[in-house]
């Protein structure tokens, strides 16, 4: 199964320990994209201060963003596990699984990013401000600059089985399962069930939690009914649409009661 993750716009400040190592990072096909985003990106950063909040869309209160992405290169890299925070991640809290569950998570769970493109929660990277709605003037904007290479790489990472979307619109445009990959992909709605209303904290944190009851129980679904079955069987009320024809995902709606 693999998992597919937004980011968090809230990021753990970077480690003591060892700067970035790109060449350390999982899935290489990736890397001369990387290193394209990660040159302009800091050079922008270590430039104009205005002008790269102005890029970045930054008020005058998060200035300290820039400085953070001006030394990308030499600040302490920590796991993109510990990174991201914000609703999914803590509802997710990847520090509290136990030794199997963080095992199935470093397998399975892959987190879109505008600087990285794709990471493993394992990758050590330091903290960030650069999300994939970001237009840089050299590059442009990065769901296109990523769109190619993640369709190089992605399907052979997605091998055999299930794909589990959980991104949000920005990173889902990114890369879009095509094919044999799509009709063995699910996207999840999460649904207040007395409005059947997206609720954008309650969307997330169920994710989190969600991803977290699958790496716990060790279910291991291989396609998007399996998935249905092993959701219910957690005890979530989930409704499924199969596609209507090939080469399309599966669309979910988890339904909950409680708004939290």
């Amino acid at each position: 199964m693999l998992v597919l993750l937004p980011p968090s716009e809230g990021k753990a400040a970077s480690g003591r320990g060892a700067p970035l190592k790109p060449e350390s990072l999982s899935l290489p096909g990736l890397a001369a994209a990387r290193a394209a985003v990660l040159d302009e990106l800091v050079d922008l950063c270590a430039g104009d201060e205005v002008k790269a909040r102005e890029v970045l869309g930054l008020s005058e209160g998060l200035r300290g963003e820039v400085a953070k992405n001006a030394a990308l290169r030499t600040a302490g890299a920590r796991p993109a596990g510990e990174v991201y925070t914000g609703v999914l991640y803590d509802a997710l809290d990847l520090a509290s699984l136990d030794p199997a569950a963080k095992r199935r998570a470093a397998r399975s769970l892959l987190v879109f990013s505008g600087l990285w493109g794709a990471l493993r929660v394992t990758d050590r990277i330091p903290s960030y401000r650069c999300s994939m709605g970001v237009r840089l003037p050299g590059l442009g904007a990065l769901g296109a600059h990523w769109r190619g290479p993640l369709a190089d790489v992605l399907p052979a990472a997605a091998g055999a089985g299930l794909v589990l979307d959980l991104r949000s619109a920005a990173y889902a445009a990114a890369w879009q399962p095509k094919g044999e990959v799509a009709g063995r992909t699910a996207t999840v709605r999460v649904l207040h069930a007395p409005t059947r209303k997206v609720v954008s904290h309650f969307n997330k944190a169920t994710k989190g939690r969600i991803v977290r009851s699958l790496l716990s129980s060790g279910a291991a679904p291989k396609h998007p009914g399996e998935l249905v079955t092993a959701l219910r069987d957690l005890g979530y009320v989930v409704e499924a649409q199969a596609p209507a024809r090939a080469g399309r995902a599966w669309a979910l709606d988890v339904l909950v009661d409680d708004v939290h």
